[in-house]
């Protein structure tokens, strides 16, 4: 048996297009087949049904009406499925044969554009890494929706390109077939989204060619070989899913990695920057405490500033300084903030306009967006700092595209551009001469019902319309006597009337139905040109746009400043960072106003270079370290921090320790994340580095965890290339010894006070080391039972005790052979005499670790089981 012709199409597509869910355009659905349609079922809940397709076997099959496709294509793409729209090329009632279909458009999670499914506030982005035989990186990011295309290139480095997949979160990356598995896997290990590989081809065809025709003026001279390679390909890419060339991606944005503050994806996620650790969510995060854009393109700009701080000093301050002149003027501010609103995403709608995509109702939003800018203008010429006066002077207020818009579309015009009522009255001479003969027409038909009403005197007598036999007279079977003989032709009988025209009739159809069929041709190609007028001024567009949103973003952090009684900050190439009365942006934000405990800062380079803190759980050491992250952050995007006063050094890579936890996918416990979080932050921090170490060596023994962060404390203030500028969060107590012992080690802890057995949380942070852990006392507040409470005390109790005794005893260096014999014969004496003390924490491992090995049936363990198990007692032998 052989497949039908239908089906051979269906797989000569579906093979061209493998990792593809193809949508085949049958009818009025697009239908799935095999497997696709088993996945479709599956994630779009939809009734899986069978085809006869040539095979013995039905061919699984489920489909979605073509008109409601959108929807269904967003919730896989959201799913992160790629989808091949398969069309009908030609009229099914004129075809000969099987209907011609052909591929229109690939849809990945990187190319959708489609608004309903996108978040307004944030990019998609697409990205493509390169590597060549060299180890030299490049890396280009693109957002279809807004015509952004940013590049970089670097030599090889793992930790770059993690991080500025971090950076921008794209949701798809293209990389090369050829790619080291081990460079994938650690890319899926950190990122979701969707894998493309590319053939090489696509690194070395046509690459000046592709690069020159996208932007106009690319200099090949001006970029290495693999950002060129990298670019193309990306472009090429684009080309050949979307079908079209987007005008919109007009300029390629180089940027280099050390011109921004960089922080690395786990410590994005640690701060909180842009969504919360526990939920993933905006709420919670420092964009959510900063962002009050009234923009979808000022809140994208917004959340891009935080994931890119600046290096350059002068930047940031000429955004300090119009914050600061915007948080002054309030009634100008409040009328710019005013203005900015219901000014629609510009940015996209020019996507759109490059896509052919966009319809008539979203030119009038382009309209009435255009429409608020000279008065954003106005306001904008009060300002007199040097940001603010750029803006006002390449703001263009696109007048000119207003009134094309303005002339030329309906108001309230219809979504479909294939059913006409576009365009205005007066606009287009021979579309107001067929809206005539239309109108005059239908009053012509109104006319000649009552006409034939009267002469017939059938009350019921009616004219309606079909696309099928067009304008006819309808008579009822109960009136039939009534119709005068030879007056009408008969046209169709149904089970209750007669259908009837009449050669005037027929007349005035022909002449209502082409005024019909030429008007929404001539509404169509009216559009199509007013589309492409505007598509030429794009450029213009994207400059605006680009404006609006940097002053919305600066109005937002000024609102900010205002709201929450924000400071400006000093911003300094020293290497001090001080703070005084500093605040946590987004907890005291979730806490009761006033209730948020201000704590100071001061570090440097040299004699406060490590600030060791001390205190117990929940008392607020991790809060206190994020605060002075998070300020330095913001201080860096030029907006106002939490603060009384503060005088910030500019940092170039912030490094957090926080919170590690066990990997078990990837067979890593909680001290090896750790381990590696810190070998990565030691590899490539700075002396220019912040780096937040919280609890360094709490996930292996005592004596190791002890070691490990001594060293690691000698090794960043000792090393010269290194030389950080650290907060060293620590229970273990007896590190604070290294203060005046190491340079630049300064001792910090969180005042706690104690009231009869409970403790307060002060949460100041005051100099001098904490005097103990208060473990028990904070156990009391998390609500364990009384006995285990006490009991606890008493094990505390004797293994402080021990180890007091250790102390002592490790200071008596030499024993008298006399003194040693003696106590040998002593305790062989006692040997069977039952002590009646009270059991220390280490007796009790080993008893119950002789219980354990009591219990062993050797008998019916395998010998890997034997082995494995003889392992852990030898392991935990050496503990003890």
């Amino acid at each position: 048996m052989t497949l039908t012709p239908m089906m051979k199409q269906y797989m000569e597509m579906k093979e061209k297009y493998k990792d593809y869910i193809l949508f085949f355009r049958l009818g009025d659905f697009y239908e799935m087949f095999f497997e696709d349609a088993k996945t479709a079922a599956r994630e779009l809940e939809l009734v899986l049904t069978g085809r006869d397709c040539g095979l013995k076997e039905r061919a699984p099959m489920c489909g979605i009406p073509y008109h409601a496709a959108n929807s269904y294509v967003g919730r896989l793409i959201n799913k992160g499925y790629k989808i091949a729209i398969c069309e009908q090329l030609e009229d099914p009632a004129l075809a000969k044969g099987l209907v011609k279909r052909g591929i229109i458009k690939l849809i990945t999670p990187g190319t959708y554009t489609d608004s309903t499914f996108l978040e307004e506030n944030k990019n998609n982005y697409i990205m493509c890494l390169y590597i060549d035989k060299n180890e030299n990186s490049a890396l280009c990011f693109a957002d279809i929706s807004t015509g952004e295309f940013d590049c970089t290139d670097t030599p090889f480095d793992l930790s770059i390109i993690m991080d500025e997949i971090s950076k921008y979160s794209p949701k798809e990356i293209l990389v090369q077939e050829d790619i080291e598995s081990s460079l994938l896997s650690k890319i899926k290990e950190f990122f979701n989204g969707s894998i493309t590989k590319l053939n090489m081809d696509y690194f070395s065809q046509n690459v000046e060619k592709i690069l020159k025709g996208q932007f106009a003026d690319f200099n090949p001279r001006e970029y290495k070989i693999e950002t060129m390679k990298c670019c193309s390909s990306l472009l090429k890419y684009i080309h050949e899913t979307q079908k079209t060339n987007f005008s919109h991606i007009n300029k390629l944005q180089y940027y280099n990695v050390i011109d921004y503050l960089l922080i690395d994806g786990n410590s994005r996620r640690n701060l909180e920057i842009t969504e919360s650790l526990r939920e993933n969510k905006k709420k919670g995060s420092l964009l959510w405490v900063i962002d009050k854009t009234n923009t979808a393109m000022g809140g994208r700009k917004l959340r891009k500033w935080l994931e890119q701080p600046l290096m350059d000093r002068n930047k940031i301050i000429e955004r300090l300084n119009s914050v600061e002149e915007l948080s002054d003027d309030i009634s100008y501010h409040e009328d710019l903030r005013e203005a900015l609103k219901n000014i629609y995403d510009v940015e996209r709608l020019v996507g759109k306009i490059s896509s052919k995509s966009v319809n008539a109702r979203e030119l009038n939003s382009l309209k009435n967006s255009i429409e608020k800018i000279p008065n954003v203008k106005s306001i904008l010429s009060h300002f007199k700092t040097k940001l603010l006066e750029n803006m006002y002077e390449n703001l263009d207020e696109l007048k000119d595209i207003w009134s094309l818009i303005d002339s030329s579309i309906l108001e309230n015009p219809s979504i479909s551009l294939k059913e006409g009522n576009l365009i205005k009255e007066g606009y287009n001479s021979k579309i107001d001469e067929l809206r005539e003969v239309k109108t005059h027409g239908k009053d012509w038909i109104a006319s000649l019902e009552q006409r034939e009403r009267e002469i017939t005197k059938i009350k019921s007598l009616k004219i309606g319309y079909n696309k099928v036999f067009g304008y006819y007279i309808e008579v009822t079977k109960s009136n039939l006597s009534m119709v005068p003989e030879g007056r009408y032709i008969r046209k169709q009988t149904l089970s209750n009337a007669e259908r009837y025209i009449t050669p005037e009739l027929k007349e005035m159809e022909d002449k209502i139905l082409g005024a019909e069929d030429e008007l929404i041709s001539l509404e169509y190609n009216t559009f199509i040109d007013i589309r492409n007028a505007i598509e030429k001024e794009i450029n213009r567009m994207q400059t605006s746009a680009e404006i609006i949103a940097q002053i919305d973003c600066l109005s937002s952090l000024a609102k900010v400043a205002v709201e929450n009684n924000y400071c400006k900050p000093d911003i300094t190439l020293s290497d001090k960072i001080s703070i005084e009365e500093g605040r946590h942006p987004i907890v005291e934000k979730m806490i009761p106003s006033g209730e948020f405990i201000s704590n100071n800062t001061n570090m440097d380079a040299s004699e406060n270079q490590l600030l060791l803190i001390t205190g117990p759980n929940m008392a607020g050491k991790s809060t206190y370290m994020r605060q002075v992250a998070l300020i330095v952050i913001m201080a860096q995007i030029g907006c106002f921090v939490p603060a009384k006063r503060a005088s910030i050094s500019i940092c170039d890579k912030i490094f957090t320790r926080i919170g590690a936890s066990d990997d078990l996918s990837s067979g890593k416990s909680t001290f090896m994340v750790e381990m590696w979080e810190v070998s990565n932050i030691l590899k490539n921090a700075t002396n220019r580095s912040l780096i937040l170490l919280d609890e360094v060596g709490r996930g292996t023994s005592t004596y190791d965890g002890l070691s490990i962060a001594w060293s690691v404390i000698e090794y960043i203030c000792k090393n010269n290339k290194l030389k950080s500028k650290t907060l060293f969060a620590t229970h273990y107590h007896e590190l604070t010894k290294l203060e005046g012992t190491i340079s630049g080690v300064r001792n910090y802890c969180v005042s706690v006070k104690k009231v009869d057995n409970n403790i307060v949380f002060l949460r100041k942070i005051i100099k001098g080391g904490a005097d103990k852990s208060y473990g028990i006392e904070v156990a009391k507040l998390a609500g364990l039972p009384e006995k285990v409470l006490k009991r606890a005390q008493e094990i505390l109790d004797s293994l402080e005790n021990e180890k007091s005794c250790d102390s002592v005893r490790s200071k008596n260096t030499f024993i008298k052979k006399s003194d040693e014999a003696e106590n040998n014969n002593t305790l062989k004496n006692k040997k069977n005499i039952k002590l009646n003390r009270q059991l220390g924490f280490s007796d009790m491992e080993k008893e119950a670790l002789i219980k354990e090995i009591k219990n062993i049936d050797i008998l019916n363990m395998t010998p890997m089981d034997g082995f494995n198990k003889l392992y852990d007692i030898i392991k935990r032998v050496k503990s003890i």
